[in-house]
């Protein structure tokens, strides 16, 4: 029988259900073959069409509740008791065919018990606990004896039932405590993971705090230099060149008064949930030359491996910032151009930005964008924690890597969502 972990919801709950029905076919096949087998082997006779009839009606049971199970998607602690009531009171049918209280099986009422005491409410857990209880007191004073006349010979089979018994208890304690200390440790698992996401998700406000405050004050120095680069543009006695500096440096302020203002918005009142969908070949290739205006000492190069229709991607300001970020620490750490590669498969779409820089350190490989790195020339060690945790937060993932000739290779695994 399964075990139940404690606090488990309905999901949970379903689980162990279905793991109960699944595991009551194996206890069932053996109580048959009890059946059949033990009346000629030990010399007893047993009403073994009463019991066979018992088993039928549970494993009916078994297989309604099995498709039942199969259908629903959650499943409630009265449910999982009232499985457990039907084993307690199928066991206690067959012992009082097969000898009541003075079966040494008769500890088979015990699992039952054990399995309500992990996983239900206390309720239920008096409840299960109590119709075992009342169930062998019953068969202490109602049962088919079993014919032995032989009072040596029924000592023996006695103990050999209890030996069975222990056995089977053995087993069950040892599998109960090891799979309890599995789930206990994958709980602690879970929570330490989710501590520390909590943290990162923390750090990550923080700083998206401080980026809306700093967009707001960049705001006045960016309208400055825009108004002194409009006076500058009207004087005719600049050179040619120069006005083509001009220009250039308009076109950068101008983009960088973009940015604030979308980050400013972003931080306000836009809801990201508010998204448009956009086919994933398109937008990567926008967001690209995008990127490319931003940068124009900078170069890419697209390729789309996948030959089916592209899908559509909901498209997320955290996923498009997530890009920009790698693409900008590839375009600075190699001024050869970056590849982009972009396929999808039909569970998830794959973005990959490469490099011919040094490639990644070994604490970035070994952190993986889990904390925030030391500063270094020209960053501050947090793009890779903000790409992973928006990436983490869209159900997607980020994966670095060196490659074997050369460079490093960012790959972004993104799941693709089933309407």
């Amino acid at each position: 029988m399964p075990l139940i972990a404690p606090s488990a919801d309905s999901r949970e709950y379903l689980l162990n259900l279905r793991r109960l029905f699944a595991l009551r076919w194996a206890m069932l096949a053996a109580m048959a073959l009890l059946v059949v087998v033990a009346p000629p082997l030990i010399g007893i006779e047993l009403p073994r069409l009463v019991m066979f009839a018992i088993l039928l009606v549970v494993a009916l049971l078994n297989g309604f509740g099995q498709w039942q199970a199969a259908r629903s998607r959650d499943a409630s602690a009265n449910e999982l008791c009232s499985q457990l009531l039907i084993d307690i009171v199928a066991l206690s049918a067959l012992m009082f065919f097969s000898g009541g209280a003075t079966n040494p099986l008769v500890s088979l009422l015990l699992p039952p018990v054990a399995i309500a005491a992990l996983g239900l409410p206390q309720r239920l857990v008096l409840l299960v606990g109590s119709t075992a209880v009342v169930a062998y007191s019953l068969l202490m004073l109602y049962y088919l004896p079993l014919p032995i006349a032989d009072a040596a010979r029924a000592t023996q089979l006695h103990l050999i039932g209890m030996w069975l018994t222990f056995t089977v208890s053995a087993l069950l304690i040892a599998w109960i405590i090891l799979r309890m200390t599995r789930l206990i440790r994958q709980r602690d698992a879970e929570l330490a993971t989710a501590r520390e996401q909590a943290l990162r998700d923390e750090r990550i406000t923080a700083m998206g705090t401080l980026a809306a405050g700093a967009a707001h004050e960049l705001g006045t120095p960016l309208a400055t230099m825009a108004l002194i680069l409009g006076e500058l543009a009207g004087d005719e006695r600049l050179p040619a060149d120069a006005r083509d500096d001009l220009g250039l440096l308009r076109q950068q302020v101008a983009a960088c008064k973009t940015i604030i203002t979308g980050l400013s918005r972003r931080a306000g009142a836009e809801r990201l949930e508010d998204t448009h969908a956009q086919a994933v070949d398109q937008w990567l290739d926008e967001l690209r030359c995008q990127w490319q205006s931003l940068r124009p000492t900078a170069s890419s190069r697209l390729q789309v491996l996948s030959q089916d229709a592209a899908p559509r991607l909901a498209i997320d300001p955290r996923l498009e910032q997530a890009l920009l970020n790698l693409l900008n620490n590839a375009a600075n750490a190699s001024p050869l151009p970056v590849d982009i590669r972009l396929s999808w498969t039909r569970q998830r779409i794959e973005i990959e930005i490469r490099d011919r820089g040094p490639g990644f350190p070994d604490e970035v490989l070994r952190l993986c964008g889990r904390q925030k790195l030391p500063g270094h020339d020209g960053g501050f060690g947090v793009g890779l924690l903000l790409t992973s945790s928006a990436l983490g937060q869209l159900g997607g993932e980020l994966q670095l890597s060196n490659p074997a000739d050369g460079g490093a290779l960012a790959r972004i695994l993104l799941p693709i969502e089933k309407k």
